[in-house]
């Protein structure tokens, strides 16, 4: 299985505005390591998350920039831009540009789904 395929595809579905079908990509028994306030660790948790963050960035990107695949592991460096155009946790909209770097792992499993998430951020 092509785990850096999927990786990539969940991107340009978040992109796309549709968390339903990135969902398809999340096992069922998925873990969070970084877990956002508020946030369940789960895997209805992420949906809801990538709900929230489309409706206060509408227009956001995720760019994979650079892909490592070693067996069960994939690590990516992601950039996600938007404009905060609604509230965020807690924080109205302001109608700045957001520009965040991502440095993401996941562990897949045998059935090609994404299993658990560690990630780090920083703003650019």
């Amino acid at each position: 299985m092509d785990h850096a395929f999927t990786l990539r595809r969940g991107y340009e579905l978040l992109s796309a505005g549709d968390v339903d079908e990135f969902a398809e990509l999340v096992a069922e028994d998925f873990v969070e390591h970084e877990e956002p306030p508020g946030v369940a660790p789960t895997k209805q948790g992420v949906k809801d998350f990538f709900q929230t963050y489309l409706a206060a960035f509408p227009d956001m990107r995720m760019d994979v920039q650079a892909v490592v695949s070693s067996g069960d592991k994939v690590v990516a460096r992601v950039r996600a831009t938007g404009t905060h155009q609604g509230e965020f946790m807690g924080m109205p909209a302001t109608g700045r540009r957001v520009d965040v770097q991502l440095i993401e792992i996941m562990r897949f499993a045998d059935d090609g789904l994404v299993h658990e998430l560690g990630a780090s951020s920083t703003n650019r």
